[in-house]
């Protein structure tokens, strides 16, 4: 079991920043994966970033160039820095991480955090 605990998000204006933590229960070396996601009302949820435990990182379109994923191993979190928000930003975002073992892969989520990105 992986408990993960969302922190950082809240209001912002447009064009601002915020960075997101994303603390785990284990070592971060132990998942395989770690990412974050976001859901919107009436949109299904996104993958925006993800860091595997080897340091390979992968952006969704929609936030490359404008978003990083980055971790303190020492404290066991993933951060996602997010700079140059928009109105359409605004969303609840999530921390996942995955664990493998052999062929059987172990999905774990936090609880969410509201970013809202208005003036």
């Amino acid at each position: 079991q992986v408990q993960l605990v969302e922190s950082g998000g809240g209001l912002v204006q447009p064009g601002g920043s915020l960075k997101l933590s994303c603390a785990a229960s284990i070592n971060i070396f132990s998942i395989n994966v770690m990412g974050w996601y976001r859901q919107a009302p009436g949109k299904e949820r996104e993958l925006l970033a993800s860091v595997t435990n080897g340091g390979s990182t992968n952006y969704a379109d929609s936030v490359k160039g404008r978003f990083t994923i980055s971790r303190a191993i020492a404290k066991n979190t993933v951060y996602l820095e997010m700079n140059s928000l928009k109105p359409a930003d605004t969303a609840v975002y999530y921390c996942y991480a995955e664990t493998w073992r052999g062929p059987t892969r172990y999905g774990y989520w936090g609880q969410g955090t509201q970013v809202t990105v208005s003036s």
